[in-house]
Formats: C-alpha cells, structure tokens, sequence
C-alpha cells in the first residue's frame, strides 16, 4: 500500500512538471514601438536616425494586424511572427495599406513603408526591437513606446 501511494505521488509530481504554461508565440503581440533608426549594410547609406520617433510608430494587435504611424501617414498590415528562441523569431508583413499624403522632405514615411516589406526576423536585446531585412540588408531598431514602458 505505502509503495503504491509513493508511486502515485511521483507520477503526479512527474506529471506537474511536465505540465508549463505555454509561452506565446510570439512575444511581439499586444506591443508598440517607436522607431529609433534605420541601419543599413551598405556604408554609403549608413545609419539614418529618426529625428522625432514619435512620428514613426508600430503596435501588433492581437488579431494578426499591425498598425503603424509613418509620420503623416497611417498604415495597417498583416503579420506573422513565430518566436524561435527567447526574444527571437521570424517576422514578415504582409502587404501594407496606407494613406497616401504628402509628408515633409525629412520625412521617413516612404523609406520605412517599403523597408517593412523586407523585414524577415526579429531579435529583442536590451529592450530594443530589431527587424532585420532579408539578405542583411539592414535593421530597424524601435523602442518601446512610452505605453509600454522600457
């Protein structure tokens, strides 16, 4: 009687620990970012930093639909991330629809909304979002926007 009662009590305790939460899959949904800069690989374009990052912004809804700020513009878009690590994972947009409005000549509108197409990972380090474009073709650096805290 006491071996079988030990038995039951180290199958349940095997049994709890195989039994985690599920981690999310993908630590991006429900958040927001402001960007910070464009990094290129290519040393004749080098970095380009937002000069207001406020004007630059991106939030993942919960339902599969990003939506994004490019300065005088609104945009929304489809996307599918799949974390592969702690803080990693796969990222791609789908097409982007946005508002088609005239912003200032510094305005990073146009070069963001096309560098977004590109993105293909993601990695979280130090509290900063980083996309990277296919074939190394850069990185987007966000922060987290002042909703979400750093």
């Amino acid at each position: 009687m006491m071996k079988t009662a030990i038995a039951a009590a180290l199958g349940a305790s095997l049994l709890a620990a195989c039994t985690t939460t599920p981690e999310p899959s993908d630590p991006l949904t429900g958040t927001s970012w402001r960007l910070l800069e464009m990094q290129s690989m290519d040393d004749a374009q080098g970095t380009t930093r937002a000069n207001n990052p406020d004007r630059y912004t991106i939030t993942f809804g919960e339902d599969g639909t990003a939506y994004m700020k490019l300065d005088c513009n609104r945009g929304r878009s489809s996307y599918e991330a799949e974390s592969t690590g702690a803080g990693q994972g796969s990222l791609q947009f789908g097409n982007i629809a946005s508002t088609m409005a005239m912003c200032p000549p510094d305005s990073l509108s146009e070069k963001l909304g096309q560098q977004l197409g590109y993105v293909r990972s993601y990695v979280i380090r130090g509290g900063r979002l980083n996309m990277a474009l296919m074939a190394d073709g850069g990185i987007l650096v966000w922060e987290p926007t002042e909703a979400e805290g750093p």
